[in-house]
Order: structure tokens, then sequence, then C-alpha cells
């Protein structure tokens, strides 16, 4: 009985549901096959079962065909700067499942089997091509230790952009022509950087530098070069002046000092934050001189920084500039018991053999990176690129990539079919959020500003003979705060 109450049951089911979307001949054909499945399932041959009859209705011209109502196949085709891609969703269903560009300053799309485009701008060759080497080793090796990346491969293009706001320009240029970058690893001097980021910024592409340190770069300000999608993980240099000077009063015990620099966005602020913090603490400021980029002979800006006899010379510029200033150092009797102090910008292999002899006791400030993951990091860098990184900001630009791969991922819309979607604000939007960033240079967490570095991986290094005469680099790291 209870069977037959069941069975009752779900024949009205059947009636209701097929009454609603077809005609009654479909709703009494799917009760012949219930009747036929639960005549062979539930129960047995009895004279209660209903035996086929001249009522059962086979197919007829009645079956429903397809009518105005079935929706027919859309335009998928999608605008370059609103993408839109349909794909299949999981279960294998009929409706597809579109992804749709809804970013306010549109998305670029990689289609599956495409790379992930990532672009560098870096000064790579030239006098400063030290620097640009050094960062594009650390962004390889970023890119090989991620191997495939969201399913797909990731593509490595770049743009040398030198040392120089024109230099600048042009790499920006030439990046954001291209449609399939998604992010930009660079610039490397801050000269570049002021005239890269409103390129960048009009673009809606997002940067992230490894080694510019300008303060005025993450000043949103009047003063400022600030324009949303500029990050960087290097250091602010209201830090490294503040630490260069700090060095120089209390553990140096200095009380005067003198700075020099190029006049560049890099080595005028940060010689104006040390003699700022210098002049604080109490020391006595007694020269500010400026030299122009490829000058060779430093004698008489150095005869007038000598007129004070100052206890340090803070002298924050690249090679070779650097090294004409130490090596023609000596030759100024007002300096000879002078200490040199330069910064990360002679932080470089090539320093003390190029400045010579006086290089020896010369104190720079610049980042100082250690531990198991970077021990790890050098060795990987020994096996793919060979020898040892030739400046300091490898392992920075090793996590600007990183950061921008998880940004990337954070922010893209992923189909079935494999196809990317990332929106340009949102992935700005991804970089700005990132909070506890565990990388090579410590733990990053990014300003809506764009510092992501706290300022605490300096410290001050010393140029021996050691480094001048046998070639080993880096130097040693003698007090950091």
């Amino acid at each position: 009985m209870k069977k037959r109450l069941y069975f009752t049951f779900v024949l009205a089911i059947i009636l209701l549901a097929c009454s609603a979307t077809s005609t009654i001949e479909q709703a009494a054909s799917s009760v012949q096959e219930a009747i036929a499945s639960a005549t062979n399932t539930e129960l047995p041959p009895t004279a209660t079962n209903v035996p086929p009859t001249a009522t059962n209705i086979p197919p007829t011209a009645t079956d429903v065909p397809p009518t105005e109502t079935d929706i027919p196949p859309t335009d998928t085709q999608s605008s370059p700067d609103e993408p839109s891609t349909t794909t299949t969703s999981e279960a294998g269903a009929s409706e597809p499942i579109t992804l749709e560009c809804a970013d306010a300053l549109g998305c670029v799309e990689v289609a599956p089997g495409q790379p992930i485009t990532l672009a560098y701008m870096l000064t790579i060759n030239g006098p400063t091509a030290f620097l640009g080497n050094d960062s594009l080793g650390g962004i390889e090796i970023a890119i090989a230790d991620q191997g495939e990346f969201l399913g797909h491969s990731i593509e490595l293009i770049g743009e040398d952009s030198g040392c120089s706001a024109e230099g600048g320009q042009t790499a920006a240029t030439k990046v954001t022509n291209n449609q399939s970058v998604v992010g930009v690893i660079g610039t490397n001097c801050s000269s570049a950087a002021t005239a890269a980021i409103p390129v960048i910024n009009n673009a809606g592409l997002t940067m992230c530098s490894p080694s510019n340190t300008a303060p005025s770069l993450t000043d949103g300000g009047p003063n400022g070069f600030w324009q949303p999608g500029y990050f960087r993980t290097s250091h602010n240099d209201l830090f490294q002046g503040r630490i260069a000077a700090e060095f120089a009063y209390n553990i140096l015990g200095a009380r005067s000092a003198a700075t020099i620099h190029d006049g560049s966005p890099y080595a005028d602020p940060l010689q104006a934050t040390f003699a700022d913090r210098f002049a604080e603490l109490g020391g006595s400021v007694t020269f500010q001189g400026e030299i122009s980029y490829g000058d060779t002979d430093m004698r008489p800006v150095l005869t007038d920084a000598a007129a004070g006899s100052p206890h340090v010379l803070y002298f924050p510029i690249f090679e070779p500039e650097g090294d004409f200033i130490v090596a023609q150092s000596s030759e100024i009797d007002g300096l000879k018991n002078t200490v040199l102090m330069g910064a990360d910008g002679l932080l470089v292999a090539s320093f003390p053999g190029n400045a010579g002899e006086n290089a020896d006791g010369t104190y720079l400030t610049g980042p100082y990176v250690s531990g198991p993951a970077y021990d790890d990091f050098l060795d990987k860098w020994a096996s793919q690129i060979g020898g040892s990184p030739p400046s300091i900001f490898h392992a920075h630009a090793a996590d600007c990539t990183n950061m921008l791969l998880d940004a990337i991922e954070a922010s893209a819309q992923i189909g079935d079919d494999g196809t990317i979607l990332i929106g340009r604000q949102a992935l700005r939007d991804s970089m700005e959020a990132t909070s506890g960033f565990v990388g090579l240079t410590g733990t990053l967490s990014c300003t809506a500003n764009g510092d992501c570095a706290s300022g605490e991986s300096l410290a001050i290094f010393e140029i021996t003979n050691d480094e001048i005469e046998n070639g080993n680099w880096p130097p040693e790291a003698i007090w950091s705060p």
C-alpha cells in the first residue's frame, strides 16, 4: 500500500512539472516512462500493474520545436578597453560563464596558452649598469622560482631607462605602448622615476621600484612626484639620511660635517636629510656643495669643502663621480683627517678598486639583507647567473616581482578555459593592500603613497684594503640602528 501511495505522489509531481514546461502529450510520455521504470524496479507483475495500451502516447509532431523564447547565441566579443570572455562552467552546462571587465581603468586579458607579461625599466647600459643588472638578476630568479603561474608562463620584457628623466620617460612610453604588459618593475634611479611615473599612471599600470629612494617619489604633496600606481620596496632616504647622521655624530663622534651632491632627486634630498639631522643632534654643517653629472675634476668643490675642516664629508652620489671625489680627496690639505662617507649609490663591487687606496676606511650607508632565505637566493644567483650580485638592490627587485605576482593573483578573474582577466585598478588596490609580506628584505606593508619598506634593514658598511686589493664583496656591515 505504501509503495502505491508513493508511486501516485511521484506521478502527480511529474504531471505538474510537465504541465508547466511542455504539452500534455509530453507529460503522458513521461508518465509512460515512469510506469515502465516503476514496473521493472518496484512492483511485481500483477493485475494491478498498468499494461501498455493504446493510451500510451508515442512521440508525435506535438513535440515542442524551438521558439522565440529560446536564447540565441550572443556576441561575446569585447572592446580592447573592456574585455569580455566566455567560458564553460565546471559542470559542463551549456549556460556560459562570462568574465567581464568592470574595472575603472580597464583590464588586461591573457588568453589560454599566452604568457603573463611583466616589464622592467632598468639602467642596463652605461656607468650605472651595475645597478640595473643587479636588479634584473633578482627579477629573473623570482620568475624562475615561480614557474607556472595561474596556469600560464611568465614573460619578461624590458627597456633601458638609464639614470635620467629622459631615459625614464622614453622607457615608460615604450612599455605602455605594449597592451599585454600587466605590471612593471623599475626604475633604478630616482631621476628616471620622476618622468616615468606620470606615463605609467596615465596608462593605468602599476610599477614597483627596487631602488628608488628619493623621498619626493612617495610625496603626494605639491612638491612631490607621487601618482597612483607607484610603489617601492627600497627604503625612503628620510631613513637613510638620518641613520648616516646618527652614525657620524653618535658613533664616530663627529661634530662638523660637509656634504656634496649632484643635484639629482636622489642625492640632493639625501644630503639635506643628513645635514638636517646632524644639526638637530648638535653638529655643525660647514658646507653643502654641488657638482654636475659627468664632472671629473673634483678639486674645486673639495677645496671649498675643506675650508671648514669638517670631521666628516658626506657625498651620496654614484660612480664615477664618487670615485673621483675619493681619489682626489687626499690632494686637498684641509681633508687629510676628514672621514669620507658615501651612500648606497657607491655600494657597488667596482667602487673600491676604482676609487683606489683612499677608499680604505670609507663608510657607506645602504640596505642590509641577511638570513637563510637570502643565503638560498645567493646560491641561486651563483648557479643561474654566476658570481655575486654587483650591487645591493637585487633582493628588493625579487621582492617587487613577488609582490606584483601576489597582487595579480589576488585581483585576477580566471575562466575555466584558463583565460585571465586582470583589472588595472584592482591590481593597484591589491598592491596597496599588501601587508605583512615576508620578503627577502624583511616584512613589507605598503602605504597609500607606495612606501612598502620600513627602513629598518639599513646598515653602515666599511671599505677596507680587503675590498680594494682582494676584491672582497660585499664589505662587512659594522653598525645598524
